[in-house]
């Protein structure tokens, strides 16, 4: 077979489905494309739409905030982890933060300089949501001690804040770099075709927009003692997280205020949106990720509402924001929902087959990979490999060797660490349960992770723990791998300590609609089973014991929350 390259193949009805949400200017709610890793979602959005979000009155800002962790993003010449960010090194919010803001700085600028966005917009948007005379007097008194010596008393307490606004810029101007200006507007481009006018104009928007950053950012310092006893008391503040998110909302508020169909339509991309909740602080200048990041959605969410908003989507592969962060954040139908798991296999037969793989190599992928776009491309890519043609000249290797050697890659490299992650989690558990900070209906009669150890002992914390995995792994077994998690309308599966564990090292997805719980792809399912029969094999007879006990005795069994498909109450 021909060394083919791989090519991105369409997938018309979900392209359509996103195109029609951005061609909006406006719109009430943002989108959510979610799904397991190794669906597309990236691929989709770099490779087949964002090109075109980018022609004509069409703009579009595209941040990942996983493009600072070195070992697992494509930038560096790595690829995405196939197990949940949380099991990476967390970027720095304050990164996080400059990423967003400067791709939303950009396309304000853009926006200026198409004259969709002016100096009065700004000061009008700033003063309805800030008092701005205290931090606009003392920037003019500032510039004024700088530049004359005047005093404080030169500013009357009568002075309206739109006048100030006019002197602060004035002031701010006068201290400005104007050639770096004249480079954001791109004036030595067109300088001919603009009037002196015209060019003072788009200074002075480009001059208020630096203004208001300023104001947002000396209010914000105001308030620096407050964050740091937040964070150090571990509380929550609505006031002082907006304090964190101003400048970003305030420029997504500009932005949509400026959007006019045909003529300036910007929108914004947010991959790997969950990276945001566990980035580190390294400062107490700002709060923490989780809270940062939920007032940054609370605002989006409220501007949507209120007022329209531009086309925001939101891309990640974390089953949070499949259903749990709907109702975190008010109901159901908070986020416009777009789930995509790739292909079926009848789909990626039609796509693989003859081109990338033969009819009978087709048979073996999709028993033991399933149809995963990730999964099939990582195959091509080391059946071209020169270790795959050693396999096949070796007599009596096969094209199931190849597969053989990917899952063991899988297993060592993605399911045992995120296992260890996973039984750490359930460490932390029996501490906290121990420790009285889990709450007791979590721990009702009958519960199978009832009786964690009452001492502080690592090793028993340990055996405990693995009992407890291994025990949940076979319950996932009996129901070959299909809980429907809203069977019962009781949410009952996620009071069980290894369900949020293994959704949270990402080798489980909740999926929204149907409500199941499942691994991320067959291959990933495979690989659980190979790691519970493992483990099983290194037990000497009194942990076999006490596993047998624990399935007799305390089992878990979820074999009533299997539904079909479609099944209606």
């Amino acid at each position: 077979m021909v060394n083919k390259a791989w090519k991105i193949i369409p997938r018309p009805l979900l392209e359509t489905i996103l195109n029609n949400h951005a061609q909006h200017h406006r719109v009430p709610q943002p989108l959510i494309l979610h799904g397991p890793r190794g669906s597309g979602k990236t691929t989709l959005i770099l490779e087949r739409l964002l090109r075109d979000w980018n022609k004509g009155p069409h703009i579009t800002g595209y941040v990942d905030f996983a493009q600072s962790v070195e070992d697992h993003h494509p930038q560096h010449n790595s690829s995405f982890p196939w197990a949940s960010w949380s099991t990476c090194e967390s970027p720095t919010l304050s990164n996080c933060k400059i990423q967003l803001e400067n791709c939303l700085e950009s396309m304000a600028h853009k926006g200026i300089r198409l004259g969709a966005i002016t100096s009065n917009q700004i000061f009008s948007t700033l003063n309805k949501w800030h008092h701005l005379d205290t931090a606009l007097r003392r920037m003019v008194v500032e510039s004024g001690n700088k530049i004359t010596s005047r005093s404080r008393k030169g500013i009357s307490d009568k002075v309206s804040g739109s006048v100030l606004w006019e002197r602060a810029v004035f002031a701010l101007s006068v201290r400005s770099n104007a050639k770096e200006i004249d480079e954001i507007l791109e004036l030595d481009e067109k300088g001919k075709n603009l009037s002196l006018e015209e060019a003072s104009y788009f200074r002075d928007a480009i001059v208020a927009l630096r203004l208001a950053k300023e104001v947002i950012e000396m209010q914000h310092g105001w308030r620096g003692n407050a964050i740091a006893h937040l964070n150090r008391s571990g509380g929550f503040s609505r006031s002082l997280a907006n304090s964190c998110t101003d400048w970003p909302c305030l420029l997504l508020e500009l932005l949509s205020q400026a959007a006019e169909i045909d003529y300036f339509q910007p929108k914004l991309v947010i991959n790997n949106i969950e990276v945001l909740k566990n980035a580190i602080l390294t400062d107490d200048s700002i709060v923490s990720g989780s809270m940062y990041h939920d007032s940054l959605i609370w605002r989006i969410i409220a501007l949507g509402a209120n007022e329209r908003c531009l086309p925001v989507m939101l891309v990640t592969s974390d089953s949070y924001y499949s259903y749990r962060a709907y109702m975190d954040f008010g109901f159901p139908d908070i986020f416009i929902s777009r789930e995509t798991f790739g292909w079926t296999p009848q789909e990626a037969k039609m796509h693989m087959v003859t081109d990338y793989f033969s009819h009978s190599e087709w048979m073996v992928i999709v028993e033991v990979l399933g149809p995963n776009p990730r999964h099939l491309f990582e195959l091509y890519a080391l059946k071209q490999s020169n270790y795959c043609q050693k396999v096949l000249d070796d007599k009596g290797s096969s094209f199931e060797d190849i597969i053989d050697a990917y899952l063991a890659y899988l297993q060592v490299s993605v399911v045992n660490p995120a296992m260890d992650k996973a039984l750490a989690i359930l460490q932390k558990f029996a501490d906290d349960a121990r420790n009285g900070k889990v709450p007791k209906d979590r721990l009702r009669f009958g519960a199978p992770w009832r009786h964690p150890p009452k001492r502080d002992d690592p090793a028993l914390c340990s055996r405990w723990a693995k009992l407890q995995l291994m025990d949940f792994v076979q319950s996932l077994v009996n129901t070959d791998f299909g809980v429907n998690y809203l069977a019962d309308c009781s949410l009952e599966i996620f009071d069980d300590p290894c369900t949020p564990a293994l959704l949270e090292v990402g080798l489980l997805y909740a999926q929204r609609d149907p409500s199941f719980i499942r691994p991320v792809s067959r291959g990933i399912q495979r690989c659980l089973l190979r790691w519970f029969v493992q483990e099983k094999m290194c037990m000497n007879s009194w942990d076999l014991l006490q596993l047998l006990w624990q399935r007799i005795i305390r089992g878990r069994s979820y074999r009533h929350l299997m539904l079909e498909v479609g099944y209606n109450k």
